[in-house]
């Protein structure tokens, strides 16, 4: 997917680009004040919406009509309604919703861009507090938990109608957060056992959402560390989101863990935001630009690099092809 900047021929284009972080904080504002949740209960004037959230109300109508501007909400005379994405992604508690990941990026990235002279000076992460402060804090974690199930709630559907799982009896999500993408998986293939590994205060939000999904005793939660502790044997391995928070050593030491943890004849995937020779592919590069203010020596990483560590590791019949809008997936093979 390419860009959709403005014209940077012009001054105005340049203007409208240089104050593209307006449109940005207007949305990831919207989702703090949980007005799409509001209006989900229906239209709502200035004056209701205002008394609702407890606003001033210098502003309201301009910040209102911004949202109408950026496609967020409609207006029908004095009342104010979602748009139909709006409607659909930005509700809190509904299944589609992807307001966790807005939280983060207003919380966390947003402050962090602010200082991103900074973090190409210094090469150093420009984020307030480090993610050992957020796995200590029940608050801050639930917040990353739900902005981890923000991108797996969008990813998952397409991952299984991509791939046949029929082959395999077992899958391992490895940094699979509360098992978000392995409930999906096994919930929609009821013949597999599905295991997840990721930090153990992870497991506190594990149990109850896989009740949810009705896949209590078929999915199973490893905690440990990585890089440190020997993964759970499956036939299938999934590495999602997950490579980018690291080095390029860390990501080779990754991909050799995953094929230890297959079994003969199994089969890894890899899903991140990688990067090509294709400039305008802005997304994966801001993706990138994250991991240097929020990580040690993460960053995106072109598909190249991925199968040669793969190859390195073992793994044959590697395939590498488009997934979801901004994704790559790779697929490789262990003999």
């Amino acid at each position: 997917m390419t860009s959709t900047a403005p014209d940077t021929s012009t001054p105005a284009g340049l203007i409208r680009l240089g104050n593209a972080f307006c449109d940005a904080k207007a949305l990831l504002t919207a989702v703090d004040l949980d007005l799409f949740s509001l209006l989900r209960k229906g239209p709502a004037t200035t004056e209701e919406i205002r008394t609702a959230l407890d606003l001033h109300g210098r502003g309201l109508s301009d910040f209102l009509q911004l949202l109408v501007a950026l496609g967020l909400l409609v207006r029908e005379g004095d009342r104010y309604s979602n748009a139909e994405g709006a409607d659909r992604h930005l509700v809190r508690g509904e299944k589609g919703y992807v307001g966790g990941f807005m939280l983060r990026s207003d919380r966390n990235l947003y402050p962090a861009w602010g200082k991103l002279a900074e973090g190409l000076r210094t090469g150093r992460p420009q984020s307030v507090g480090d993610f050992d402060a957020v796995l200590a804090n029940p608050k801050f974690l639930a917040q990353f938990v739900h902005m981890m199930d923000a991108l797996t709630h969008v990813l998952g559907p397409e991952l299984i109608e991509r791939i046949d799982f029929t082959p395999y009896q077992s899958i391992l999500d490895i940094g699979g957060c509360r098992g978000n993408m392995a409930g999906q998986i096994v919930k929609a293939n009821p013949h597999l056992v599905g295991h997840v590994f990721d930090m153990p205060q992870m497991e506190q939000f594990f149990d109850k959402h896989m009740a949810e999904y009705g896949v209590t005793g078929r999915v199973h939660f490893h905690g440990g560390s990585f890089f440190e502790q020997e993964l759970p044997k499956a036939d299938l391995v999934m590495l999602g989101h997950v490579l980018h928070d690291w080095d390029r050593d860390q990501r080779e030491f990754l991909v050799n863990a995953a094929y230890k943890a297959l079994n003969p004849g199994g089969t890894l995937l890899v899903y991140d935001r990688m990067l090509d020779d294709d400039p305008r592919h802005v997304e994966n590069l801001v993706i990138s630009l994250d991991m240097l203010l929020v990580t040690d020596g993460g960053s995106e990483y072109p598909v190249s690099e991925l199968r040669g560590h793969a190859e390195k590791a073992g793994f044959t019949s590697i395939t590498d092809e488009p997934f979801s809008d901004f994704d790559t997936l790779l697929i490789a093979k262990k003999p």
